[in-house]
């Protein structure tokens, strides 16, 4: 059970928080509840998430496993720009680097923002910065298999970050192709969006047999869906961080899950 740190700043991950510090007690919520893995990107903000988390967690905790993306910019509206060409890229991860106060990176994950895209020459950008000494593991972000498999002929893949929930399965393929070669499954909106709104039949009738929320038990299904899953739900609010991190001690029954996946 992760934390994801998109909404720890203002909308649409753009400037502020409107409440900085309910954000810094989101954050310390999701440590003091056993967090370990905390996901997150410079383009957030700009900056802005990195230095919270930085300004509200160092001393990091020992165990702690930070987990960034790079790939993307933001422009002076907000909106998500490419940012692939291997000067970004390595200004990327030391900007990273420099927000997140750290002499190294656990996990850097190259977002690629138009399927489809070769994604050799970026990804061996980051192998030469892993080989510095900068990152210790590499991942990919919003990729298919083509893009994946020519990723893995430059450097090992630890992780990929896709878009996965009960609401929106079309990924099944690569998820199940991961699993079977040990690389962790990371499903970004695994709770939706605000541009991709949260519905799926069934939540709401084992929610209700459960007494608990539908977005925990939209978690605990992706839990239960594969081995190689690693759930990180968002939120700038310290009460729905608990409440996804309760997901990890929810059982579903076997009717449960028969129920979800008809929906």
């Amino acid at each position: 059970m992760g934390f994801g740190a998109m909404q720890l700043g203002g909308r649409n991950a753009f400037g502020p928080a409107a409440e900085p510090e309910r954000s810094r007690q989101a954050l310390r919520t999701a440590i003091e509840l056993g967090v370990r893995h905390i996901d997150t990107s410079d383009y957030y903000g700009p900056h802005l998430v990195n230095e919270l988390i930085r300004d509200t967690l160092r001393p990091y905790p020992e165990d702690l496993v930070l987990v960034t993306k790079i790939g993307g910019r933001r422009d002076a509206s907000g909106q998500w720009l490419p940012a692939l060409s291997p000067d970004e890229i390595r200004a990327a991860v030391h900007e990273n680097l420099a927000h997140l106060g750290v002499d190294r990176l656990d996990v850097v994950n190259l977002r690629m923002m138009t399927t489809g895209e070769p994604i050799g020459e970026k990804f061996a950008v980051l192998a030469e910065l892993q080989a510095q000494g900068l990152i210790r593991h590499l991942g990919v972000s919003n990729v298919d298999n083509v893009q994946l498999a020519e990723a893995q002929r430059i450097a090992p893949v630890v992780c990929v970050q896709n878009m996965y929930s009960v609401a929106d399965r079309s990924d099944e393929p690569l998820l199940a192709d991961c699993a079977e070669q040990g690389i962790a499954y990371v499903p970004f909106f695994p709770l939706g969006s605000a541009f991709r709104p949260f519905e799926a039949a069934g939540l709401q009738a084992v929610a209700g047999r459960h007494g608990v929320s539908i977005h925990r038990v939209a978690l605990a299904w992706l839990l239960r869906r594969s081995p190689n899953i690693l759930v990180i739900p968002g939120s700038g609010d310290p009460d729905h961080v608990a409440d996804n991190v309760a997901a990890a001690a929810l059982t579903l029954t076997d009717a449960d899950l028969a129920e979800l996946n008809r929906s």
